[in-house]
């Protein structure tokens, strides 16, 4: 697929969801480019999975931020590879160990794996909210349904 294609089908995917997420975190190795980086030269020209630039391109034009979560041990090649691949100012932070929504993605990236991902977003998002106001109406002091149907 090419780049703009892959863009319009996640600004598509996105549309179908109510609740996206305000950031969007990707690994780099065998996420966005099929290799490891300490695998690699600075010297050479790296690729990326053919679907992943069109959906850091869709995130980017929806207002959603983006950051890198690696554990490369060459940290120099990936950031010379996302330079590179003119994509580094698409991220706005490098992150480690986050309460985050995450998924394994095999064979890189996706249009499918995108979905999944933001499937998995809205499912934890709406059982945390859940979870938000069980604790609200026990801890509130105010009485439950329950409580008054007693009467």
């Amino acid at each position: 697929m090419a780049e703009e294609k892959v863009k319009d089908e996640a600004m598509q995917i996105m549309g179908m969801f109510q609740i996206l997420p305000r950031l969007v975190v990707f690994d780099l190795d065998y996420t966005l480019w099929p290799f490891y980086c300490e695998c690699r030269s600075k010297r050479e020209m790296p690729s990326m999975y053919p679907q992943a630039k069109g959906i850091l391109s869709a995130l980017k034009e929806k207002g959603i931020e983006m950051a890198i979560a690696s554990r490369s041990p060459t940290s120099d090649i990936a950031n010379t590879f996302l330079d590179k691949l003119n994509i580094k100012p698409m991220f706005v932070a490098k992150v480690s160990k986050m309460g985050v929504t995450s998924i394994l993605v095999g064979d890189g990236v996706t249009l499918g794996a995108f979905r999944q991902g933001l499937t998995e977003f809205t499912q934890n998002h709406n059982s945390i909210e859940k979870n938000k106001q069980v604790w609200r109406d026990k801890y509130s002091g105010k009485p439950t349904s329950s409580e008054t149907d007693k009467d």
